[in-house]
């Protein structure tokens, strides 16, 4: 690669990063539209390969999502409607319990000194903001004709998301083939290879893992409802999302189902059928869901996967949370080749 080359890619890089800076108010239904595209792409190559138009593929990829997403919308929002409240109701029982056994026994076990800790302020902050969600919820109707510019670019970008993963989704593979054709005759074979590198890795997580998020998040709340734990949906569902590292959907799972589960029955025998529950989900994700769904492709590490999420909103807010994986796993394989580059560079080998 020539120097012009390297200051034309490094330009390019700057003048797309400032954009996503200047434009990232308006830039998330493009983002979603386009992770959406990428995520349901080998399907509809999959149907266009069985003889299916690229238009009619898209179409029915469409007709499936939208079925999945209204069964989804139609079970979910009374049991988790139903489930929060029933939360919200622990909340004292969980303060009481914490006043009368947790605390005591770290002051016994520590020396440390808890009484300054204020857990009814807590519960009333708590307690008040639930009771007022139905004046709030009043409130914000009540605001929309002060609001309505807002509330209408709202619904616009909401209309805009399958608008935009409609068109990308059916020129999706022309415009893949389109950019390798921009790209420098030199310098072409070795971008597809970093592309396909790229491609990789982020088939290991954000398909891969995400399709691993939500078979966890199933077996988690199927194993915690057949135990009787009324927020089995709500604790499966906290435990599938934060899978996205491993190990953490683990913890905060068992931990919550098992704090639920004790407030529940009062009986602390049931915490060993809690374990159970999340014994055999990660054993069914180390054995059978990880190896069938992610495979031995390369991922990125639980640290950079944090720190890629917590980085992109602190740059770039919802735009940047969106990116964070994409852009990581970027970095990732340029990193990689940088460092194959430098051992293999006289500054290594002196």
């Amino acid at each position: 690669m020539s120097d012009s080359q390297r200051w034309f890619f490094l330009i390019v890089g700057v003048v797309v990063a400032l954009l996503l800076y200047l434009l990232q108010p308006i830039l998330s239904p493009f983002v979603v539209a386009a992770l959406l595209a990428y995520l349901t792409d080998p399907v509809a190559d999959r149907l266009e390969a069985r003889g299916l138009s690229r238009t009619l593929s898209v179409v029915v990829v469409f007709l499936i999502m939208t079925t999945v997403l209204l069964l989804l919308v139609i079970w979910l929002l009374p049991k988790l409607g139903y489930q929060l409240q029933v939360m919200i109701k622990m909340v004292p029982q969980v303060v009481s319990m914490i006043q009368t056994s947790w605390i005591p026994w770290l002051e016994a076990h520590t020396g440390v000194s808890l009484a300054g800790f204020d857990l009814q302020s807590l519960q009333a902050l708590i307690s008040g903001h639930w009771q007022q969600t139905g004046s709030l919820v009043k409130g914000v109707f009540s605001s929309v004709s002060e609001s309505g510019l807002a509330v209408v670019a709202w619904v616009a970008n909401l209309v805009l998301i399958p608008v935009v993963m409609f068109y990308l989704l059916r020129d999706w593979d022309v415009m893949m083939d389109k950019i390798g054709h921009l790209l420098p005759r030199n310098v072409e074979k070795k971008v597809t290879l970093w592309a396909n590198e790229c491609d990789e890795v982020l088939g290991a997580f954000i398909k891969g893992q995400l399709l691993v998020m939500l078979a966890l998040g199933v077996i988690y709340a199927l194993g915690l409802w057949f135990i009787g734990l009324d927020l089995a949906l709500l604790v499966g569902m906290l435990a599938g999302l934060a899978s996205i590292v491993p190990y953490m959907g683990f913890i905060v799972g068992i931990v919550a189902a098992g704090v639920a589960a004790m407030l529940q029955f009062n009986d602390i025998t049931v915490l060993a059928w809690v374990a159970v529950v999340f014994g055999v989900g990660q054993a069914l994700e180390g054995m059978l869901l990880t190896p069938l769904l992610v495979g031995d492709r390369i991922g990125l590490h639980p640290v950079a996967v944090i720190f890629a999420i917590m980085a992109g909103g602190q740059l770039f807010g919802f735009v940047g949370i969106l990116i964070a994986l994409p852009v990581a796993a970027v970095i990732m394989v340029l990193l990689r080749h940088l460092h194959q580059g430098y051992k293999s560079s006289k500054l290594y080998d002196c």
